[in-house]
């Protein structure tokens, strides 16, 4: 069973918005792959288990605040939840933030 998970949008770091510019460099996520997205100011990564018309089906492999601290849960997300994330919401790492 997957959990359902409102992604953050992307925004400047939208895997999509920059691969729309060069096409020829798009890779289709695969199993075994690390994919990350963005959830309530959290940077997740997910590893891929089946990709299914446009959807990465896997694990939440680490979540990572935005002073670069992973912790096990953030905002109802863990670590071992099954996550659907769409191609739309994958997303670059932000930059960490500094003091």
């Amino acid at each position: 069973m997957h959990k359902h998970i409102e992604w953050d949008t992307p925004g400047g770091e939208s895997v999509d918005s920059h691969y729309a510019k060069d096409p020829q460099h798009r890779v289709e996520p695969h199993p075994g792959m690390i994919l990350t997205a963005q959830y309530k100011g959290a940077t997740a990564r997910i590893k891929v288990e089946a990709y299914v018309d446009g959807v990465s089906i896997g694990k939440v492999a680490a979540l990572i605040d935005d002073m670069g601290e992973r912790h096990d849960s953030h905002a109802g997300l863990d670590v071992g939840d099954m996550v659907r994330l769409p191609d739309d919401k994958r997303a670059f790492q932000s930059p960490r933030q500094d003091d």
